[in-house]
């Protein structure tokens, strides 16, 4: 009998919409960053900040999600999708905060173009996002879908041949373990952007 009183769907989709923004402006100011690593102090800030937005709006999320009734789509999907769009700030303010706590002074150019990729992925979960409040979408989105699974097998083929460079070339130990480290996160930008592809595809999927 309680049901009645509870809101019948929320803005989900808004709130999708809006973290999908701070994600493409977070991996904007990473690859910023990136090009130029002098910028790191005031482009980690921003990131951080687009990080702490981000947070706020999977709270609101949740706390929607336990306000209502009957959602839009599965509430389960609504809680992974939201959660793993979380993460792929959460990974992005750590490769900020990884930069700086190794003090990280040059990037190669294999670690720039991991983080363009990670910049095309984004925009494109915001496309994907952007899109999913109408199901006769559906083809396109399943289409972006596509394109973000294959760049994140590019960002594959990008980390290997950076790990072999760098296993080749680097005599520092210490720069090795370093850029190891912001190598992974940076393709795990990328994995976390295949993830939330991957449970859109399966809301599509299953409400198409």
């Amino acid at each position: 009998m309680f049901g009645r009183f509870m809101p019948r769907e929320g803005d989900f989709f808004k709130l999708f919409n809006e973290h999908a923004s701070q994600i493409v402006q977070g991996s904007k100011e990473l690859a910023a960053l990136m090009s130029n690593i002098s910028e790191l102090e005031v482009r980690a800030r921003n990131i951080e900040t687009f990080e702490k937005r981000a947070d706020k709006i999977t709270h609101q999320t949740m706390d929607l999600l336990h306000k209502t009734f009957i959602t839009p789509i599965d509430r389960d999907d609504i809680h992974k999708l939201i959660s793993n769009m979380d993460d792929i700030l959460d990974l992005t303010e750590d490769v900020a905060q990884s930069i700086t706590l190794y003090d990280i002074r040059k990037v190669s150019a294999e670690a720039k173009q991991l983080a363009d990729i990670c910049v095309s992925c984004a925009v494109r979960v915001e496309t994907t996002v952007n899109l999913m409040s109408n199901m006769e979408n559906a083809q396109g989105i399943l289409r972006i879908c596509d394109e973000i699974d294959q760049l994140e097998s590019d960002a594959d083929h990008v980390m290997r041949s950076a790990m072999s460079k760098l296993f080749r070339d680097e005599g520092d130990v210490r720069q090795l373990i370093k850029l190891k480290a912001i190598y992974e996160l940076l393709e795990s930008i990328t994995d976390k952007c295949e993830d939330v592809a991957n449970i859109i595809e399966g809301i599509v999927l299953e409400n198409a």
